[in-house]
């Protein structure tokens, strides 16, 4: 089952500022009881979203204007607490394709790459700038290159990051681990026929 490369993403972007989002902001642990991630994202950003009866609270993704926004615009240190892959698929299932902030918690880097979510870091302003195109033009399309490392939008052109290593995964198809495994196992089997202390 080969893997889609994944060279960039475009689409609409939307800003969920802050500093240290952690894993239960972005799913609260009440909605992990879920034998699949199906239907995980109705309940991204459940808490700052909704209240208490439901009904809902000031909130960028609660915003007419930011529905079907694919790219998630924060702040440092996105997807910190604890290690639960419930965050990444709730981003993914809620529809977004790419997440843009200053730095990201290891874990949720992680997950999110083996989901094919590019996780790729900007400074403070350049998001900022992002986020200013997106508030004014909010059906802007907005482009991420993971082959040049940039970000465009609206005329302007900004630099990002990526750690090698999962630029590379993306960029070459091979961000699923256990895809990778299950594609190479004819190849295993072919090996093990050759081994003496295997055969029945």
């Amino acid at each position: 089952m080969a893997l889609a490369k994944i060279t960039s993403v475009t689409g609409r972007a939307v800003n969920v500022p802050g500093n240290d989002i952690d894993t239960d902001r972005i799913i609260p642990a009440r909605f992990m009881k879920c034998v699949t991630f199906d239907g995980l994202g109705e309940f991204l950003f459940y808490d700052v979203r909704k209240q208490l009866d439901g009904t809902e609270k000031p909130h960028p993704l609660n915003e007419p204007r930011f529905k079907g926004a694919t790219i998630l615009l924060s702040g440092a240190n996105f997807g910190c607490g604890s290690s639960r892959e419930h965050a990444p698929q709730a981003i993914a299932k809620y529809g977004f394709k790419a997440v843009i902030a200053e730095n990201f918690a290891e874990i949720f880097f992680g997950n999110s790459t083996t989901l094919g979510i590019p996780c790729v870091t900007a400074s403070r302003e350049d998001i900022a700038k992002i986020a200013a195109f997106t508030e004014t033009n909010s059906q802007g399309e907005v482009v991420i290159d993971l082959v040049k490392l940039e970000v465009r939008f609206g005329g302007q052109a900004v630099k990002i990051a990526q750690r090698e290593s999962a630029r590379d995964a993306l960029v070459n198809g091979r961000w699923d681990a256990i895809g990778e495994l299950i594609d190479g196992l004819p190849a295993v089997k072919i090996t093990a026929a050759k081994l003496p202390y295997l055969a029945a």
